[in-house]
């Protein structure tokens, strides 16, 4: 055996390992499925780096670890798109190929390349109905997962993922989906709960079922705070939310109070944050 030989199973684990380790490094980001269409939300205080962006009409980008490794990803993602869409129609561009590309790309670095990527993305695409909409996940080597109502990458996704499976519901509003990343992203570290995140410290986008043509939206400023406070809303707010109940019995029958609806769900555009990390 030659000095310095190293087996093919040994130097794919090395790769392996070392990737993973670079992806845990950074923070986790979350996708998941919500009344109106798909949300992706990622801690990110820059604005100018975006860890989520748009490949094409109905289809988003989201990535967590080297910021210039997944860069170039979402470029060529882009070039893809763009290049399918001109020489065949624009509904042949879909997540399952775009997803299928990428995972050739990653495949291939992985395995020829010294150095792996150490980046992990999911591209999802929105349906018309709930039922079409498709999420995919892939990984530094090149596997794909087609998730189902929710995925969790980077960091420690695993933490991120185990509350998700306890806040989630299908056809959850906006709000109350935000809610949702929100408990799992806070909860990263060794404790139980980490410190709150604010709006300056989030990078949030959907894909809007609702929209026409384009349906990617970032949402920022006064939109973002406000969801952010009805998604913290009900924890704060719950015993009060009984009190209507405990007067009803003793109202006089000329009473009445029309009840307030915060509104979750309007559009609103604007630029987004981002974080290489």
């Amino acid at each position: 055996m030659p000095f310095g030989y190293v087996s093919p199973e040994q130097s794919m684990k090395d790769k392996a390992d070392y990737a993973r380790k670079g992806i845990a490094r950074g923070r986790s980001g979350v996708v998941l499925q919500y009344r109106e269409g798909i949300l992706f939300v990622a801690p990110n205080p820059s604005r100018a780096l975006h860890k989520i962006s748009e490949i094409y009409d109905r289809i988003a980008f989201a990535a967590v670890g080297r910021y210039n490794e997944f860069e170039n990803l979402r470029k060529a993602g882009v070039r893809y798109a763009d290049v399918t869409g001109y020489l065949y129609d624009r509904d042949d561009v879909t997540a399952r190929g775009l997803a299928n590309w990428y995972a050739q790309a990653l495949g291939t670095i992985f395995t020829e390349s010294l150095k792996p990527f150490e980046v992990e993305i999911v591209v999802a695409e929105v349906g018309d109905t709930p039922e079409r909409d498709q999420i995919y996940r892939i990984t530094f080597d090149g596997s794909v997962a087609d998730e189902h109502g929710f995925v969790a990458m980077g960091g420690q996704a695993d933490q991120v993922a185990g509350v998700l499976k306890d806040r989630y519901e299908e056809g959850m509003p906006l709000a109350r989906a935000i809610g949702a990343a929100l408990a799992g992203l806070e909860g990263q570290g060794p404790a139980s709960n980490g410190p709150e995140i604010v709006a300056s410290q989030l990078e949030v986008a959907v894909l809007d079922r609702g929209r026409s043509h384009r349906k990617f939206r970032r949402l920022t400023a006064a939109r973002l705070e406000a969801l952010l406070e009805e998604a913290r809303r009900p924890a704060a707010s719950s015993p009060a939310a009984d009190e209507p109940e405990r007067r009803k019995d003793g109202a006089d029958s000329t009473d009445s109070a029309p009840g307030g609806r915060a509104n979750g769900d309007g559009p609103a555009d604007g630029a987004g944050t981002a974080d290489p990390k």
